[in-house]
Parts: C-alpha cells; structure tokens; sequence
C-alpha cells in the first residue's frame, strides 16, 4: 500500500473509489479470462476433442495444488488489511513474510506429490484409456513449476493491500499476453500438445511471480520483508481467514470429479461409443464460458475487498456499507448482461471452442450453454457476498456459503436430476448458484454489519 493508499481507503468517496479501484481489478481479471478462453479455443481447435476433455479432467487437481496457495494468500489478507487498518504494521509485515514461506512451503511438497502419482490422479480424477498419459503430462508440467507458480496468487493479492493495482493490472495483462504468445509457439509453430498449453502459462506466471516481489524487495511497498515470527495466532488466523476460498476451491474439485463421473456415464449411454469424451468436452466449453463472467466478479469483489476490511479494522461501519453497495450494484449488472450475451450467441460462444465440423460436439455445446448461462442471474450476489462476508471478518458464514456452493449443493443437485440425463448435468450450476443465492441472503440477515466491542487478533465469527 503506498501511503497516501491509507487515506484512499478512509475518504475517497465510494464511487469513485469503485472505479480507481475495481475497474484496474476487472482489467486484470478480464485480461485472466481472454488468456483462459483463448487457451481453451487453441486446445479445442488445435489439439482436438480429446484434449479439450483430458484438461478438463486434469484440471481440478492443478487447482487443488493452487488452492493451497490461496489458503495462505487470501488467509493473509484479510488480517493485514485489518492490522494496516489498526495502524499495527508490525503484525502485518509478520503475517506477510510468514505467509510467502509458508506458500513456498507447501507448494514444493504438492509439486513432489504430482510428479510422483500423476497417473494415479489421473485416473482418480476418471481419465480412461488414451487420456490417462496425456492428463499426466499436463500434471507433472505444472507440477515442476510449482514452488514458483504459486507464489503469484498469493504476492497479485499483496500487490493490491500495498495499493499498487494498476501494477498488479499491468502484470496480470503482461502474463496473460506472454501466456497467449506462447501457446502460438508451442502450439502452432512448435506443434506440441497440451504439453505445450502447460508449459505456457507456468512460464508465464514463474516469470511475473518474480516481478510482483520487486516492488516488496525494492522496498516500495508498504508491506516489508521481516524475518517471519511464526506463532500459533498467526498460523491460526491465516487458516481461518483463508478458509473459505480454500474449501471452495476442493469442494469444486471433488464436485467435477463427481461431474466427471456422470459425464462419462451418460454421455455413454445417450450418445453411444466416445459419448463420454464427447459430453466431458461439452462440459469443458460450459468451464471455459463461465470465464467470460465469473472472473470479472471476482476482480470487482477482490480489489474492494482491502478497502472494506481496512475500514472495517478502523470502525467504519457505515463506510464499509457505502463500499459494500456499490460491489453488489456492480456485479448486479455484470451478472444480466453476461447472462443475456452468453443466451443470445451461444452458438458462436461454442464455436470459439469447438471446430465446426464437430456438429455433434457444437449442437451439444450450445443447447449447455443456454442452459447453463441461467447462474449468472444468481453469481453475482454470491460472489459479493462471500468476499464481504470475509472482509469484515466473518470466515465462518463465508466458509458455509462457499462449501455449499461448491460442494452440498451441487452433489445434492446431480442426484435429485439424475433422471433428467445430460440435462441434469447443465443445469446443475443454475440450480446451485439459485440455492447458494438464497443461502447467501439468510446469512447476511442473521449477521449484522456491526462489530460487539474489541474482538481478539484472528476476526469473529458467524
């Protein structure tokens, strides 16, 4: 946070706040999301079917490894921004240092476990036959580059405390665009499989973890480099804050192998031999449409999320809700419009990545994705509401929304339409995010955006 950011957070108006702050957010999670389409479109078009379907089955346990580093990152936050609110530097810089080893920590021993067990994952996560060894390549490529990967999700949060989010915006786009230069080379010059698609981003992303520390190893940054003082609290306050991002993330991993799972079996049986690679290809369009919408509503609600919780650690309430209101009115217009754009051009959504001469892959496609746009109407408000709920220090009831959202409702879902075949399987994100809506409504009625008296250092909870 540079230090006039402080006084940013405390006084700007909430308006223009919003949009010194979470438009560079949205930017950079725009620039995520054209990196992640783009990839999806060179997979699909380039390599074919059946690579489209085994990084769909891989990918869950890519981002099992990187939601550890989101545990440590997010987990961070919340209690630096509230520490910075308080003025108590000290405690902030500790959590920050703690948390970087802590993430390099981690991230070598996960990176150990892929190399070693990648097929054993693979067909864990439901690959068969020929996608088994092509699911483990793409693995073990990120599982190499872990211990520098991770690192950037955690210091992108950083960045933005510090105040530096047009830098982190600038970072963001500079990887995605290296990113999208080195899928043409491997890709298309290099003729490589998803082999190449891996090596891509993990260069990519080793390369701008190491220029988001420049700033916190030059000293410009208001978060320093200290030597970590690791204690109970602060080991306990990371895990709790960092919860519910975390348990989301497995959740939603053990949700697609569950997805996955029925896929393989209905596609089998409704659209005979290969149905099932057929179907989880289909599924994977729905994925990579979902980040038309989903990541600007996350870059929105994580760029306001600093200054909410700095206002929150300095007893401003009505501040918070001012800030608050705005993050709900803007993911509310971003949820219809991506709902309504995604409904009217479903057809072209499904031929960036499907080859049109796949008509049975592209008519399966576009009949999904008009169905599965539905949750948009319901994303945004669980979205805002889970990041708020954080924010002001409340990781249990955003733990309960976040696991239910990725997990209870979605497997309740998938068995009660179980019957209705494919169909059942599209529309069980509409159903869950209707379900996670209504959750997230209860909760914030029965909590209060108030804080009883001096709470002790790791937040309260619902």
């Amino acid at each position: 946070m540079k230090r006039d950011t402080k006084q940013m957070y405390a006084t700007m108006p909430p308006w223009r706040l919003f949009f010194v702050v979470a438009l560079p957010g949205m930017i950079s999670m725009l620039a995520m999301s054209i990196y992640i389409i783009i990839e999806g479109a060179f997979i699909g078009q380039v390599i074919g079917e059946q690579a489209l379907a085994a990084v769909n089955i891989a990918f869950p346990i890519i981002m099992i490894n990187f939601s550890l580093s989101d545990l440590i990152g997010v987990g961070a936050a919340v209690p630096i921004s509230v520490a910075l609110g308080r003025r108590d530097e000290k405690s902030a810089n500790n959590l920050f240092s703690c948390a970087l080893v802590m993430i390099f920590a981690v991230s070598v021993i996960m990176g150990a476990i892929m190399i070693v067990a990648a097929e054993p994952l693979a067909v864990f996560m439901s690959a068969e036959g020929e996608l088994i060894p092509i699911c483990a390549r793409y693995i073990r490529i990120y599982a190499i580059f872990s211990p520098i990967t991770a690192i950037f999700f955690a210091t992108d949060n950083f960045l933005k405390i510090s105040g530096f989010v047009k830098t982190s915006m600038i970072i963001n786009i500079f990887c995605n665009v290296a990113t999208v230069g080195l899928l043409v080379t491997f890709l298309l010059v290099a003729k490589m499989d998803v082999t190449g698609s891996a090596l891509a981003s993990c260069i990519a992303m080793a390369t701008c973890s190491f220029i988001t520390l420049i700033p916190f190893i030059c000293g410009r940054a208001l978060l320093k480099f200290t030597r970590p003082r690791f204690s109970w609290n602060a080991i306990r306050q990371i895990i709790f804050f960092g919860a519910p991002v975390f348990l989301n993330n497995i959740a939603g991993r053990l949700t697609a192998i569950l997805i996955n799972n029925a896929l393989m079996t209905l596609g089998a049986s409704q659209l005979g031999e290969n149905g099932g690679v057929t179907a989880v290809a289909a599924y994977s369009v729905l994925m990579y449409a979902v980040e038309i919408c989903r990541p600007l509503m996350y870059g929105m609600s994580d760029s306001l999320a600093p200054s909410i919780g700095f206002n929150w650690g300095a007893g401003r309430r009505d501040r918070v809700k001012s800030i608050a209101r705005c993050n709900y009115i803007g993911s509310l217009v971003l949820g219809f419009v991506s709902t309504a754009l995604v409904f009217i051009f479903s057809r072209q959504v499904a031929l960036i990545f499907v080859d049109s001469g796949d008509e049975a892959l592209l008519a399966l496609s576009e009949h999904a994705l008009r169905l599965f746009c539905i949750s948009f109407l319901f994303l945004w408000f669980i979205v805002t509401t889970q990041s708020l709920l954080s924010a002001i220090e409340k990781p249990l009831a955003a733990t309960v929304l976040s696991v239910s959202l990725a997990l209870f409702f979605p497997a309740a879902s998938l068995f009660a339409m179980r019957g209705m075949g494919l169909d059942g399987v599209w529309l069980n994100y509409p159903v869950t995010c209707a379900l996670s809506c209504l959750l997230g409504a209860v909760l914030l009625l029965l909590l209060k955006l108030k804080r009883k008296g001096k709470q002790p250092e790791g937040g309260t909870t619902a």
